[in-house]
């Protein structure tokens, strides 16, 4: 009798410590789980405004890479104008020089020719003259031949004339000529001197010592930094995207965790409270 009533209170101490052990390890693991709640709600709410925030960046990335590629896009445009601009005047220039050297011949041939219509007209009317000096002492001499080298002195010195009044449209064509190959050189040296300074390349495409300060050289280097730009905003908004992700996940798992682990103390302690 006195072993059964020493052993029965020593057994339900030990039922109610143990219970308060078990109690006490579910209510550690519940604040342990919410500490990991908070935890990641912390980094969600961190990965959150740091995902706004790259995002943000991006859009601006990407409007200055639009901004850029335009600009791009605009300066290949002045280039082949310029190049166009260039190509045609040189082939204008060739084109006016050509026709000058044409004119140029064509004017000493009618220097030629009016020289030699000048002797002939001279050796005419000296033969004219000379017929009718005979005519005087010979009356046979035909009245036709001398009215025939009348008529050709005549039809010489209209030739002369006509061919003078060519020579001086000629004349006139060659200064109007020159005046346009000077305008289409100027304009080729010109167009050549533009494409020097806009592209920082020579005549012959190779750089010159001014190329990086050239405007076509800074337009297109602008455009590569805001397609790096934009890449690498691209790159850290995924990144952080794919952490928010994780994190969203870690956060869902550690609430059933912890709602699981509260639902199981409150069963314990209820069960304890009723024990």
């Amino acid at each position: 009798m006195n072993n059964i009533t020493i052993n029965a209170p020593q057994k339900r101490y030990g039922v109610t410590e143990r219970k308060k052990a078990e109690l006490d390890l579910l209510e550690e693991e519940v604040r342990n789980a919410e500490y990991t709640v908070q935890q990641f709600e912390a980094m969600v709410t961190s990965l959150t405004e740091k995902s706004n925030k790259f995002t943000a960046l991006l859009q601006t990335a990407d409007a200055k890479r639009a901004t850029a590629l335009s600009n791009w896009d605009l300066a290949q445009d002045v280039l082949k104008n310029l190049t166009d601009l260039k190509n045609s005047s040189e082939i204008a220039l060739e084109e006016m020089s050509e026709t000058d050297v044409k004119v140029d011949d064509l004017t000493k041939n009618l220097t030629q020719m009016i020289k030699e219509l000048i002797y002939s007209a001279e050796m005419i009317e000296k033969l004219s003259n000379l017929v009718i000096r005979r005519k005087a002492q010979n009356p046979l001499i035909s009245d036709e031949l001398i009215t025939i080298l009348g008529t050709a002195g005549q039809d010489a010195n209209n030739a002369v004339a006509a061919t003078l009044v060519a020579l001086k449209s000629t004349y006139t064509t060659q200064s109007s000529n020159k005046e346009t190959e000077a305008i289409s050189s100027l304009e080729f040296m010109q167009a050549v001197n533009l494409l020097e300074v806009y592209t920082g390349t020579d005549s012959d495409g190779k750089a010159t010592e001014d190329q990086e300060a050239s405007l076509f050289y800074l337009i297109h280097k602008a455009y590569q930094e805001a397609e790096k730009n934009y890449e690498k905003a691209q790159d850290a908004n995924t990144l952080t995207a794919k952490q928010l992700n994780e994190a969203q996940s870690n956060l869902e798992k550690a609430q059933v965790k912890l709602t699981s682990l509260q639902s199981g103390y409150a069963a314990a302690n209820a069960a304890a409270l009723a024990s």
